[in-house]
């Protein structure tokens, strides 16, 4: 389907006469190209939609990182994030057996990764110690969270085993995700998209901070 025109007009961005590719109804009210005019040729119609360009999310779409094998050596990144500093791996804190962590692909901002160290897959293997420092992550990590952020609930869990909806099954880790009156709105229902108002990393800072000052 072919553009319409209205005849050769002078682009007020570049002094330039010629067709115009952008039917009258996508001008503003005085007749002015929008910024985002298509370049000449372009084919399509304008729907009046505004679009989103996400490229970040190419690489959790493509599986960049995800691990090779169930091993801890097979590109497990629950093995590999403590071995880096904490914020390049964005770990908010550091314990004895377990680590608290950023999700990389947030729900929300500020959803955490509680994570033991050692590389097992179900909450029963955990041993008494792990178990204890686990659960008082998670409670330090809601009050961490309700300091930095503010949520109004959360959402806590662990899937256990691919069928069940692990995305990284072979290592353990239980999620924290602070939640607000809202946030299951159009964008992520229906958009498939998440609007995060803070990056990753000023996220880890601000939550860090929070969890050094709560006891």
């Amino acid at each position: 389907m072919g553009a319409t025109s209205d005849g050769p007009r002078e682009d007020p961005r570049t002094g330039d006469s010629r067709e115009d590719p952008t039917p009258p109804d996508v001008r503003d009210p005085a007749g002015q190209f929008p910024d985002d005019a298509p370049p000449p040729g372009a084919i399509g119609v304008p729907d009046q939609l505004e679009r989103l360009w996400t490229p970040h999310r190419r690489a959790y779409i493509a599986g960049q990182d995800k691990p090779t094998g169930p091993g801890p050596d097979d590109g497990c990144p629950f093995c590999s994030a403590p071995r880096r500093d904490d914020a390049d791996a964005l770990i908010v804190s550091r314990g004895e057996r377990v680590y608290a962590i950023l999700n990389l692909y947030p729900y929300n901002s500020g959803h955490l990764l509680i994570c033991p160290y050692r590389h097992l897959a179900d909450y029963d293997g955990l041993d008494a110690a792990e178990t204890t420092e686990f659960a008082a992550f998670t409670q330090r990590g809601m009050r961490a969270l309700r300091r930095a952020l503010g949520p109004q609930g959360f959402n806590i869990g662990m899937n256990q085993g691919p069928v069940a909806g692990a995305g990284i099954a072979a290592h353990l880790h239980q999620h924290l995700v602070p939640r607000w009156g809202g946030d299951a709105n159009f964008m992520p229902v229906i958009g498939r998209t998440r609007v995060l108002p803070d990056l990753l990393a000023q996220t880890r800072v601000v939550v860090a901070q929070a969890w050094r000052e709560v006891d």
